[in-house]
C-alpha cells in the first residue's frame, strides 16, 4: 500500500489538499463569522476508497478548533462524516 502524503493547507485559497497518483482531493471551505464552512469535499474516483476524504475533513476541523473557529459542514460529505466522529460535535456551529 502506497504511504498517503500528507495534507497541504492553502490558507490563501481556503481549502486543504493533497496528491496522490497525479490525482488531487480537496476540502474547499470559506470564513463566515468566526466559523469555517466546509463547501466542497472532493476525491476523484481513481483514489477513492482510502479515506482521503474523511481525513480532509478531520484536517479542517482540527484546524479549527486550533484557530479556536466553530465548523458549519455545509457539505453533505462534511455533515455525515461530524455524524459519525462525536468527538469533533463541539465545534459545529448552530
Amino acid at each position: 500500500m502506497t504511504d498517503l502524503p500528507a495534507i497541504q493547507h492553502d490558507a490563501g485559497r481556503q481549502r486543504f489538499h493533497l496528491r496522490l497518483e497525479g490525482h488531487e482531493a480537496e476540502l474547499a471551505y470559506h470564513l463566515q463569522g468566526g466559523a469555517l464552512v466546509i463547501d466542497h469535499t472532493g476525491v476523484p474516483q481513481a483514489i477513492g476508497g482510502r479515506g482521503l476524504a474523511g481525513r480532509l475533513v478531520q484536517a479542517a476541523f482540527d484546524h479549527a478548533r486550533a484557530q479556536g473557529w466553530r465548523v458549519v459542514p455545509a457539505c453533505s460529505y462534511a455533515r455525515g462524516w461530524v455524524a459519525r466522529h462525536p468527538q469533533y460535535a463541539d465545534l459545529v456551529a448552530g
